[in-house]
């Protein structure tokens, strides 16, 4: 696979692999139902776990479809994920990114 390959290029790069393999027949082999490979293929983004099955098939590290740099995995990060549904106000969402911020510059000054 190409380097310039990304998250938005995971559909394309199933149906490349396929090739002219049933989507039955590939879906059986990478551990996902027709339906969700079909939704991979025309550009839906799936869930970890599927993605991950789905990196594994194509033999490809998922952080290189991330987009991370392979030399900063060793380094310790903080991250975080909201859900889309608002939860909370926004001043405890500015709070929260101010600590998690506060905690990745304490990592990479422990460095």
């Amino acid at each position: 696979m190409a380097d310039s390959s990304t998250l938005a290029s995971l559909g394309r790069m199933v149906v490349q692999k396929r090739g002219k393999v049933g989507i039955r027949t590939t879906a059986r082999e990478i551990g996902l139902s027709p339906a969700t490979l079909s939704r991979v293929e025309n550009g839906q983004l799936p869930d970890l776990e599927n993605f991950t099955k789905i990196c594994r098939w194509l033999e490809i590290d998922p952080a290189r479809l991330l987009g991370f740099d392979p030399t900063d995995l060793d380094r310790p990060t903080v991250a975080v994920h909201f859900r889309s549904r608002e939860t909370m106000t926004t001043e405890t969402a500015a709070a929260l990114q101010d600590l998690i911020l506060a905690a990745q510059r304490a990592l990479d000054e422990s460095d």
